[in-house]
């Protein structure tokens, strides 16, 4: 924050009339009766009460005069600490606040605007600061619902020894809490045939696109003397060597169905905050054993959008990718799309490799959309919230019924690993689940996908 001074600045007409607007109840009601006991003393003649009800309506506006003449400046500084939590975690958000001037200052009240869902409005009074002293004050903040929420600005409340009069000045700067889903920890499951995203089911890609696009580097004792390129060998005048093929990431795809229709219920137990949180748990699982990896949503965008086919490329630091789409699912609420053939058309691009995802209520033609993309992917998960599955208790972990088991069933037809999550279900037991069913398939087709 920059520093802000207490005082009007040069050529404000209206800092006076500010300061009189900030006379306390108790500088009103000493104005109120010296006015009414200077107006009995004139009625009544009496020159004793005159001179008391001068003292009392003198004494609020020599308050104000002082406090409107009061030039000492402070600055204030906010720090966060961290500034992106879980939800139901704390932060801690640290005040600072310095005298820059060469006067001591008086009261201070430090009063910092917080949104409600983070907790109570913090309050702190400051003692005296001497001139280029400083004062540190903390409070903590946590919220039970994801989203961004802004911290600030700072208000600095001023007020004389006797209280009669207040003044509010604000800084101008803020900071933003962002609160992502709840991450679970989930085990190290094999459900695309790798161990890891370098894992003995990766694909290789040479590092040249053509006899002009060689990157050569230069030769090291032990290498294959059939991959010199003697063109780049005479341009340095070195022995120079043809780069080896690079490995290519396995691919993850977590896709997200966000359609408003297909989610019952609000707040922090909802099935679509459940879904959210999946999503978020396994983006990270994925990241942290090297995978490459994207967020789609049923509107077609993906997270983070960059590189080929919007997946997190190799170059991309794991955490700065995680840190982008912990940021989107922080935010991301219900769209108005009826169906999901916006992320088919993406899936249908290319090969996709594991594909994730987190669906709400379908019925048979976004079943069929859902079925089809398993078409393009190498494996596919699917876990279903649908209406039914939420009504009934935490407890239930039966089959689901009515027209899901119908859906459940064209996706598993389709090749998909396909489960329904009931209320208060556990994604690390239904990742386990995930793996067993498409080990247990694998196995009874020949071992296809196994490793």
């Amino acid at each position: 924050m920059t520093p802000a001074g207490t005082g009007p600045a040069e050529g404000d007409r209206s800092g006076l009339r500010t300061v009189l607007a900030g006379l306390t109840t108790r500088g009103r009601s000493f104005l109120a009766a010296g006015v009414a006991a200077a107006v009995c003393a004139y009625v009544l003649g009496q020159s004793d009460l005159l001179r008391v009800g001068l003292l009392l309506a003198v004494l609020p506006l020599v308050c104000v005069l002082v406090l409107y003449r009061t030039r000492y400046r402070v600055a204030g500084s906010r720090r966060l600490s961290p500034a992106r939590v879980p939800v139901g975690a704390e932060a801690r958000v640290q005040l600072r606040m310095d005298n820059v001037s060469r006067l001591p200052t008086g009261l201070l009240m430090l009063q910092d605007r917080v949104p409600y869902v983070l907790g109570p409005r913090p309050r702190f009074v400051l003692d005296r600061i001497e001139a280029g002293g400083r004062r540190e004050v903390s409070y903590r903040v946590r919220s039970d619902l994801r989203g961004r929420y802004p911290l600030g600005p700072l208000q600095l409340r001023l007020t004389d020894p006797f209280g009669m009069c207040e003044l509010t000045r604000s800084f101008s700067s803020y900071d933003t809490l962002t609160v992502i889903p709840r991450v679970e920890p989930l085990p190290p499951v094999r459900l695309s045939g790798e161990a890891l995203g370098y894992g003995d089911g990766r694909q290789r890609s040479p590092a040249l696109a053509g006899e002009d696009d060689v990157i050569p580097r230069g030769y090291r004792y032990g290498d294959d003397l059939r991959r010199v390129h003697w063109r780049s060998t005479a341009r340095h005048g070195e022995l120079m060597v043809r780069r080896e093929e690079q490995p290519q990431r396995a691919r993850c795809t977590v896709l997200l169905d966000t359609r408003g229709i297909a989610f019952e219920g609000a707040g922090p137990d909802s099935a679509f905050e459940w879904a959210v949180s999946g999503a978020a748990s396994v983006l990270v699982h994925m990241l942290e054993r090297g995978f490459s990896v994207r967020l789609l949503t049923d509107t077609g965008s993906s997270v983070p959008g960059e590189g080929a086919d919007g997946f997190a490329g190799a170059s991309q630091e794991a955490a700065d990718a995680a840190g982008l789409m912990m940021d989107t699912l922080a935010v991301i609420d219900h769209s108005d799309g009826a169906g999901l053939s916006r992320a088919y058309d993406v899936l249908r691009g290319g090969t996709e490799g594991l594909l994730v995802a987190f669906l709400g209520d379908l019925d048979e033609e976004q079943a069929a959309v859902a079925a089809r993309m398993r078409q393009r992917s190498g494996a596919a998960v699917a876990f279903l919230l649908d209406g039914d599955g939420w009504g009934r208790g935490p407890g239930d972990a039966s089959g689901p019924p009515g027209g899901s088991g119908e859906r459940l069933r064209m996706l598993r037809e389709a090749g998909w690993t396909a489960l329904s999550v009931p209320r208060g279900a556990s994604l690390d037991e239904l990742w386990r689940r995930a793996d067993r069913e498409r080990t247990g398939v694998a196995a009874a087709s020949g071992g296809e996908g196994a490793s």
